[in-house]
């Protein structure tokens, strides 16, 4: 056995065991996972060990990733990715996982509520809003005045959350669009409002987008409509996206009036 080998000067070699994975050079570990989609790298391999967590968390793999993921948005993100030396995970893994550049993302998705007080007051129904966003709500309460019979609800959306990283919202080169669906199933006066509102990280305002009230008198026994509006020259510092909704002339909650549950979404692009 062997003796052809050797006939034609082959030496002689024991067999050697492949390398683990945890003996494989750093730049050939971050090759092979380049190639795994990012869902993957986050959830299933970034458990496997320290080494194999220390190089998904890292800036030089979803840096090798994007220009291929993401060929399209590469040449505008290029010019403004986050620092390398970032502590903690490196954002781009949740911006290559997400995809949130043009997807429709939608407002409240954990159940979050930035909570506001709007009180209606005088005979001219003159509005004074208490609080502008000073705290985050975990409820999925509604506010409601007995005496005025105003509802009010907000969801919120942290586009950091998202995957998308300070530098890219602070380069001046996305639209924020927003959109607002509503749909009530019994037809008598409502007045319906709605602000849309972009904050910072310590919810102060920076853009604000008011759809003045206006009556609804359907005809039939439902009812539609949609609201859209985008957000274009975008000042530095935006991280949530803010829906104010507040209708008036419910005797109850709306939901047990057979109103559906209005919906929120965001959508970022980059500029063209």
């Amino acid at each position: 056995k062997g003796g052809w080998l050797q006939a034609l000067g082959y030496p002689h070699r024991e067999p050697q065991e492949a390398p683990g994975r945890n003996q494989l050079p750093i730049e050939m570990l971050r090759k092979v996972l380049s190639y795994l989609p990012p869902s993957t790298l986050l959830w299933h391999c970034r458990p496997v060990c320290r080494r194999w967590r220390d190089v998904v968390d890292g800036w030089d793999l979803w840096r090798s990733i994007l220009p291929w993921k993401h060929p399209d948005l590469w040449p505008v993100i290029s010019n403004c990715l986050p620092p390398a030396d970032d502590p903690g995970p490196c954002i781009l893994g949740r911006f290559c996982e997400r995809r949130p550049i043009g997807r429709k993302l939608t407002a409240n998705p954990a159940g979050k509520d930035l909570w506001n007080c709007m009180v209606l007051s005088g005979s001219d129904s003159s509005e004074e809003e208490e609080d502008l966003g000073a705290r985050l709500k975990t409820s999925g309460e509604t506010s409601y005045s007995p005496a005025y019979r105003c509802w009010y609800k907000g969801e919120v959306l942290d586009l950091e959350e998202e995957g998308l990283w300070r530098e890219l919202l602070d380069s001046g080169k996305i639209w924020i669009s927003v959109c607002r669906r509503w749909t009530e199933q019994q037809g008598s006066d409502r007045m319906y409002q709605l602000v849309v509102k972009l904050l910072d990280a310590n919810y102060a305002i920076l853009h604000y987008f008011f759809h003045k009230r206006f009556p609804v008198r359907p005809r039939t026994g439902s009812f539609s409509f949609r609201i859209m509006h985008a957000f274009t020259n975008i000042k530095k510092g935006v991280r949530f996206v803010l829906f104010d909704h507040s209708v008036e002339g419910y005797d109850s909650w709306p939901e047990q009036c057979g109103v559906c549950r209005p919906q929120s979404s965001v959508i970022v692009r980059i500029r063209p």
